[in-house]
């Protein structure tokens, strides 16, 4: 199976392009789409621990953690610590299910590739 990496800044079209690929019939994993599933579940209690009070519900609030995050750069770095790796698992379970479906080519749609 091919895997195709689609990269690239806001605003240069992945998405558009990735959804080219999904109306083809090309498996496409969004990592944008699997940090919000993450947010609202695995990854909640997780980003709790390491950022007290970011979430609710046992959903991550996105505007609290920024608030703890954006412009530390270690924090960022112990965020991405936590979030990366779980993109990385759900992306390789995701290309494991379509190889062995048979699928010819898979999209991974990645903002930092």
């Amino acid at each position: 199976m091919i895997v195709l990496g689609l990269t690239g800044s806001i605003g240069m079209g992945k998405s558009a392009t990735a959804k080219m690929f999904a109306e083809a019939g090309v498996p496409v994993h969004d990592s944008d789409e699997t940090v919000h599933r993450l947010y609202a579940g695995k990854a909640a209690p997780l980003v709790e621990a390491a950022f007290p009070g970011t979430t609710e519900a046992g959903v991550v609030d996105r505007v609290k953690l920024a608030s703890q995050v954006l412009g530390d750069p270690a924090a960022l770095k112990k965020l991405e610590s936590i979030i990366h790796p779980l993109v990385r698992a759900d992306a390789d379970a995701f290309l494991a299910r379509h190889r062995a479906a048979g699928a010819r080519l898979a999209v991974l749609d990645i903002p930092l590739l």
